[in-house]
């Protein structure tokens, strides 16, 4: 079993997710809050020693009639920085409609009786686990 940690990258906020090889699972774990639109480093070193993963995943958007997003340039910076100050292999994978999935799930829990309003935070983690969940489909690990 190893474990991966996945990112849903943005210039405020970035959801993190752990993700279980062996059970093929995916938890939303955290938000962490940007400073000044770089990444919460002390957060993401914390993350990395507290879970020791082998694999980092981060969304990438994509665009449907394929023009290239604005973020995109510093979701790759951010994943540059990660290999490099990590030593871990990462990937990308596409994060198109995540967020609006994870709002979808959230509205779900709501309407099923859930009392607690839904944050931009919870939207965050959870689009970085579906962005792990897509991740590990397209890799064989369910």
């Amino acid at each position: 079993m190893s474990v991966i940690l996945a990112f849903d990258f943005g210039l405020k906020r970035t959801g993190v997710a752990v993700g279980n090889t062996l059970t093929g699972s995916a938890t939303p774990e955290c938000t962490l809050i940007s400073k000044d639109e770089r990444p919460d480093w002390e957060g993401i070193t914390h993350l990395i020693q507290e879970w020791k993963p082998e694999h980092l995943v981060v969304g990438l958007p994509m665009t449907l009639d394929e023009t290239e997003n604005p973020i995109k340039k510093r979701i790759e910076r951010f994943c540059n920085q990660l290999q490099g100050r990590y030593n871990l292999k990462v990937d990308q994978e596409n994060e198109q409609f995540t967020s609006i999935e994870a709002a979808a799930r959230l509205k779900q829990l709501r309407q099923s009786g859930r009392k607690k309003k839904v944050t931009k935070d919870e939207v965050d983690k959870i689009a970085a686990a579906i962005i792990l969940e897509n991740w590990m489909q397209k890799n064989a690990y369910r």
